[in-house]
């Protein structure tokens, strides 16, 4: 108890709402409540009927991402334990989900093009000051959710929120939107709200050890608590970090989307997603490659495989201020990541819109630039790219940006002048409209339609045109899901033969016979820039 401990370095944590992996829709109480009813139920009800089924099809290659729990068929009991008391401690969010679907019943049957005002009273009664109503400038008729006020009321449960550890030693995971967490004898569960300051106190541990007296008195753990905790500490320091202090620049591709760029004194963190440290074939960067202090980290899109809370709350007490694409609207589909954010703890939030500038210093500043589909054709706000400029170097992480307008980027050129660097995704099949979306959809597409809106990047030919719109001078492809440490947010498996790779391929030749530098990024990668001009 007196000697100093680290958290340590193969932990897994796991944030858990009601047993449910924590993904952005999962926070705010509407897409929660959606969530809820029209996904969670229906998947373990379709568990408790054919559990074989499920066994089966999480073992099938052609179900990767499908709506089948990762077990066999001998947890029925547990599963149905878990949606019994799911439904009498979140009666109130059934109650919402229900409410949220007899509202568009009303508008579609109600709405004629008159006033709205006289349908107030008809708004089901848990939506009743919760909701505006309007037309858009197409006489649609719509609503808005009034989101802070839901976050302060009956609807928003902290006590849903729970933490879990475990040790882990590979890459497999199940699949979070198709498999709940359930509690085993090798895992410690924390019944913790993400946004507890102990939350942070656990996370220090990783780099800052503590007396195992003042561990216990910290997390404000009991005898029995702290001895079970004790099996994820130990006496071994982490390796230390060693910062960049050069005069130029450097960038880590950590996987994914997830890159970070230090220079001009300044650390940018773009879409944390990590992998932990543990014997592995594949060379990566973990937790233990980060600095103490991460300046500034930079959301490009509310998804879960560039919003990830498992990484964000482990890194929240390092983060001065996170950037998001700014929103507010309220429609259901789209809800504020600003508000999200705020509500699991982190304290500087600050949103940014197409073509504005946050200014870090005299020669550095990150500029919000649009970023077109990959959204199914729905009204999401929530999305941005980002223009990092450092000194003479301009660097744009556009994300999974799919160019269907390539006027778009010829404007910007004009504005923004020439690229240095672009990171760019070209997960160009992508999962069709209702896979992510479909619990917040009234009436469901049929199918042509849902097979039609699809959640995908860029192409060859939308991939060059952004290449020749910039005059970039290197071009990296990411954010394919490609690492085997992010199947259990994506599900991605690629052939020599899948879409994203060809098409990839294609770019990485065309860009090279132009004389530019270009890699499609996969485990760990590591740029140095010796000098920037300023």
């Amino acid at each position: 108890m007196s000697e100093p401990l680290y958290l340590r370095r193969d932990v897994q944590v796991e944030p858990l709402v009601d047993r449910w992996y924590a993904w952005p829709h999962l926070i705010p109480p509407a897409t929660a409540a959606r969530n809820l009813t029209e996904r969670h139920f229906k998947i373990m009800e379709s568990y408790i009927n054919a559990p074989q089924v499920h066994a089966s099809a999480a073992k099938n290659p052609k179900m990767l991402g499908g709506p089948f729990m990762d077990y066999d068929g001998s947890r029925v009991g547990e599963i149905r334990a878990l949606r019994d008391e799911t439904r009498r401690a979140r009666a109130p969010l059934v109650a919402l989900s229900q409410a949220l679907a007899d509202l568009d019943t009303l508008l579609r049957t109600q709405a004629q093009g008159l006033s709205l005002h006289p349908l107030y009273p008809q708004v089901p009664d848990p939506l009743r000051g919760y909701v505006e109503l309007f037309y858009t400038d197409t006489h649609h008729p719509t609503f808005r959710v009034l989101e802070p006020l839901l976050y302060r009321s009956r609807y928003y449960d902290q006590s849903a929120q729970s933490l879990v550890l475990s040790i882990i030693s590979g890459d497999d995971r199940p699949f979070v939107l198709s498999t709940p967490r359930l509690p085993s004898s090798d895992a410690l569960t924390l019944e913790w709200p993400f946004a507890d300051p102990r939350v942070d106190e656990l996370f220090r541990l990783k780099k800052q050890p503590r007396t195992g007296l003042d561990i216990q008195r910290r997390l404000e753990m009991t005898d029995e608590q702290f001895a079970a905790l004790g099996a994820y500490l130990t006496t071994d320091p982490p390796p230390a970090y060693q910062p960049y202090r050069g005069d130029g620049l450097r960038w880590r591709y950590f996987g994914h989307a997830c890159i970070l760029l230090e220079g001009a004194g300044i650390s940018v963190l773009c879409d944390p997603v990590l992998s932990y440290t543990y014997e592995t074939d594949i060379s990566r960067y973990t937790y233990d490659d980060l600095p103490d202090v991460i300046d500034y980290v930079l959301i490009t899109h509310n998804h879960q495989d560039h919003l990830l809370f498992e990484t964000l709350l482990q890194l929240r007490h390092k983060i001065k201020t996170i950037l998001v694409p700014r929103n507010g609207l309220g429609t259901l589909a789209d809800p504020s990541l600003k508000l999200t954010l705020e509500q699991v703890g982190f304290r500087d939030v600050r949103e940014l819109a197409d073509l504005e500038s946050h200014r870090i210093s005299a020669h550095a500043e990150i500029v919000g630039l649009p970023f077109l589909g990959e959204h199914a054709d729905l009204a999401i706000r929530t999305k941005l790219a980002y223009l990092v400029r450092l000194g003479s170097e301009s660097i744009l992480f556009a994300a999974d940006s799919c160019n269907i307008e390539p006027r778009v980027y010829q404007h910007l050129r004009r504005d923004v002048g020439e690229l240095s660097v672009l990171f760019l995704g070209m997960e160009c099949d992508g999962a069709p409209l209702t896979w992510l979306y479909g619990p917040l959809l009234f009436q469901h597409p049929e199918r042509r339609v849902d097979e039609s809106r699809r959640l995908n990047g860029s192409n060859f030919d939308q991939a060059r045109q952004i290449v020749d719109a910039f005059d970039c001078r290197e071009v990296y492809v990411y954010a394919m899901g490609q690492e085997p440490w992010l199947n259990y947010v994506m599900r991605i498996k690629y052939t020599e033969q899948s879409a994203p790779i060809v098409e990839s391929n294609r770019l990485l030749d065309y860009c090279r016979t132009r004389g530019i530098t270009a890699e499609r990024l996969f485990g760990e990668r590591e740029i140095l820039v010796e000098h920037v001009a300023h």
